[in-house]
């Protein structure tokens, strides 16, 4: 019955992770594959139906420690709850929060954070420099954050107020990597640890709520006293909440495999993301061993169009494998999209189709399968023959690890230092189309080392846009999506849905 309702409420909106104009004139332009956007409500009155108070969905039976819970809404709502010693910005920079400052000694790769003063867990008790040693072990230990923390050799307490953590190589960016929350010692076998955030959890005979934690160390910015916890335990649950205004905000993404619907009284706010989507090459094979025809491919691709007609917008165009909203991208470096620069280059090198190339992509995202086919038409009908392959799941991550293709369309997440050796360095655990490269090694390196990071950034990228192992297209969004008129105000990040939350408005139905 929940689910036929569902559908009578529901307008298709597109939704939450590997993996997306026009040249000529034959070739059509792309329809557009994405979000409807929300309808405008027909009148005054149904665009204030406010709730009493602001609710959250969650689910009762998994836990909201934030080393371990779920991916979606367990996240948003421990959010409110915990934090760091850094956060990124909605530019993915990072910012200080727990943390006041820190050292680096470059010969010993030893970090030493020194913790903010005056910051109380929300039962009063100080934060101290073993709780944060107690929760990086914990995180470096755990599925969500080990891979992230690889590069730690040990935590150590130096002081109350100073932590040290020592990396087994370089890494002058390692502070954007440290957004790891951060728990009270001793409370992590309880189903929501004690935090230090501007909300605690609180379970009575009156319901669940978050209630504000009035030992905020940044004072009493919370919008509103009390967050109701509404029982969620399921996606459908999740979205039949949502629709029938029981919830008022889910966290979505709006170019994913699976979709999500919603009423259309919604309106919706982007975060920018670290997940890369780009075209791979398999640079063992002709003629994509050839650095003069990949740079090519890269000249032909309009990023800006495949974000606009295939993502909606939910993403930015992106040139080189760092987000275009980071103060490291090399923006001078772009180049123009043009037809003409393409066809000309080509004919430029003699090069004559001997063969038709195979482009994989994953068959279980529709927006990448109709990406790759728009790629696939542009190219062929310019004198580059690709056909598309659209495999499962389990069969394009076979053929990636074999080697079987020419090209691929893929989907990561980076970390938020921007560390490419995995995807690009000789070897790694990302590099399909087999780049093993000494000078692209020795970049790699002195970029992580550097302390001049938007000059290591150019150099780097300037070097990989005339080798063109990877075709960079876009950075994606992930989206926020609110019941109309109730929040305003809102800037969500990537990691962070109430990332402003003391400069945002929750408006309540007044009785």
């Amino acid at each position: 019955m929940k689910k036929r309702l569902l559908k009578m409420l529901c307008v298709l909106l597109l939704v939450p992770a590997l993996l997306s104009g026009c040249w000529q004139e034959e070739l059509p332009e792309p329809e557009d594959q994405g979000l409807p956007q929300p309808e405008e409500p027909e009148s005054t009155e149904s665009r204030v139906i406010l709730p009493e108070v602001f609710s959250l969905p969650y689910a009762p039976d998994q836990s909201l420690d934030p080393i371990t819970c779920p991916d979606g809404m367990q996240q948003v709502v421990s959010s409110l709850m915990y934090e760091g010693l850094f956060r990124l910005t909605p530019e993915l920079e990072p910012e200080f929060c727990l943390c006041s400052g820190y050292t680096y000694d470059a010969a010993t790769y030893r970090y030493e954070f020194t913790l903010r003063t005056g910051v109380t867990f929300s039962d009063g008790t100080p934060l101290t420099a073993s709780d944060v040693k107690a929760s990086l072990d914990r995180a470096r230990k755990s599925d969500r954050h080990a891979q992230r923390l690889s590069q730690v050799t040990s935590v150590s307490v130096v002081s109350d107020g100073v932590v040290a953590v020592t990396l087994s190589a370089p890494n002058s960016a390692f502070p954007a990597l440290m957004g790891i929350p951060i728990i009270k010692a001793g409370t992590s076998d309880s189903t929501a640890p004690v935090g230090t955030g501007p909300y605690l959890f609180s379970a009575s005979e009156a319901g669940t709520h978050l209630v504000a934690n009035q030992s905020w160390w940044q004072g009493d910015g919370q919008p509103t006293d009390r967050i109701a916890l509404v029982e969620a335990a399921d996606l459908d649950t999740m979205l039949y909440r949502f629709t029938s205004h029981d919830v008022q905000l889910v966290t979505a993404d709006l170019t994913g495999t699976s979709p999500i619907s919603a009423t259309g009284n919604v309106v919706y706010q982007d975060a920018n993301t670290t997940i890369l989507q780009y075209v791979g090459c398999n640079v063992t094979r002709a003629p994509l061993d050839s650095a003069t025809f990949r740079q090519l491919l890269w000249k032909g691709i309009n990023r800006t169009n495949v974000v606009s007609a295939f993502l909606s917008g939910h993403g930015s165009a992106a040139q080189f494998p760092i987000s275009p909203v980071s103060s490291l991208y090399p923006a001078d470096l772009e180049e123009r999209f043009s037809h003409d620069d393409f066809t000309s280059g080509l004919a430029a090198t003699g090069y004559t189709a001997d063969r038709t190339l195979t482009l994989l992509v994953n068959s279980e995202n529709d927006f990448k399968v109709s990406v790759a086919n728009y790629l696939a038409e542009t190219f062929t009908a310019n004198g580059v023959p690709v056909t598309v392959q659209a495999l499962s799941w389990e069969e394009y991550a076979a053929a990636l690890a074999a080697g079987e293709f020419d090209l691929y369309y893929g989907e990561v997440k980076l970390t938020a230092d921007w560390d490419l050796s995995s995807l690009l360095g000789t070897g790694g655990a990302l590099n399909y189309g087999g780049w093993a490269d000494e000078r692209t090694d020795q970049l790699l390196t002195s970029f992580a080392a550097s302390t001049d990071r938007a000059a290591a950034a150019s150099t780097l990228c300037s070097y990989l846009k005339a080798q063109a192992p990877i075709l960079p297209v876009c950075f994606k969004s992930t989206s926020v999506l609110m019941q109309n008129n109730v929040l305003e105000g809102l800037t969500p990040t990537m990691a962070e849905p109430f990332y402003n939350l003391s400069s945002c408005t929750i408006h309540l139905r007044e009785d």
